[in-house]
């Protein structure tokens, strides 16, 4: 099962991006505190993510890319500064289901079949057996699995279960979806057909995307906005608003357009281990 099945769109083009703003960070900075000294792991950081973007955070590991999309879906807290989510703080946009989080291993629970994996957070928040049903069977044939409901995940390639796990992560429309190096563990050729996959679920649904990646190609493939951060204390040296067009097939990167846009990002790293 190594190549996975072509994803099956069956949602409505959402209005494009370019409106109000989804995120918005001001001077944000994380400090841990630890026994030796204190860790300075994200430093004033200011950022602007608008709705239906899709934005990729890129950087050298360590640098606190996971840290601030963690920011984002309120499940780290600031040290300093303010972050605004729909307008709200992220734990009020966390308490109305803004976030789809997307983790970088499927963390899929393997004595349960793939429909039960997908139903079980909407059951936690409520929602009956047979409704949990419908929309998880709805959200799988999205990501093209209708069929494979009744599998288990040891029983489907990498590929498919970060499937299951996007299924899951959509199952209750949230308006942001985080994805933390989702494929970063896949092959090469299942990871092109998921980003090519992944580039056709965003262009249905416009929905806002947060994407940590160490991949270049990766990040000027699939986004509208591309965040480059530096070492530790993480910082933004560069936001690249890519001059791609919106749709996209895997050929474009042999294009010049693309390969200029993947080296002004190579060229940012670059410069953020230098500063």
């Amino acid at each position: 099962m190594n190549n996975p099945d072509n994803l099956s769109i069956i949602s409505q083009l959402s209005p494009p991006a370019g409106g109000r703003l989804a995120v918005e960070i001001r001077k944000a900075s994380v400090v841990y505190q630890t026994a030796d000294s204190p860790v300075h792991a994200l430093e004033n950081i200011d950022l602007n993510i608008r709705e239906g973007e899709f934005v990729s955070l890129i950087g050298p590991s360590g640098c606190g890319k996971t840290t601030l999309m963690r920011v984002i879906a309120d499940l780290e807290h600031i040290s300093a500064g303010q972050v605004l989510v729909n307008g709200v703080s992220p734990h009020e946009a966390r308490l109305a289901r803004a976030y789809g989080y997307v983790f970088q291993a499927p963390a899929l629970f393997p004595w349960r079949t793939v429909l039960a994996n997908v139903t079980l957070p909407l059951q936690i928040q409520g929602r009956t057996k047979a409704d949990s049903k419908v929309i998880a069977m709805a959200h799988l044939e999205r990501v093209g699995l209708q069929g494979f409901e009744g599998k288990y995940p040891w029983q489907l390639s990498g590929g498919m279960q970060q499937r299951v796990s996007i299924a899951r992560a959509l199952s209750f429309e949230p308006k942001i979806l985080m994805m933390d190096e989702p494929f970063g563990a896949l092959d090469e050729i299942t990871r092109d057909r998921l980003n090519e996959q992944l580039q056709q679920l965003w262009q249905r649904e416009r929905r806002t995307v947060v994407f940590v990646t160490h991949s270049i190609a990766e990040a000027v493939y699939l986004s509208t906005k591309i965040v480059v951060m530096s070492p530790r204390p993480g910082r933004i040296v560069k936001v690249i608003d890519s001059p791609l067009p919106d749709e996209r097939h895997l050929g474009l990167r042999d294009t010049t357009e693309f390969i200029q846009v993947a080296h002004e990002v190579r060229e940012a790293l670059a410069d953020g281990h230098h500063d």
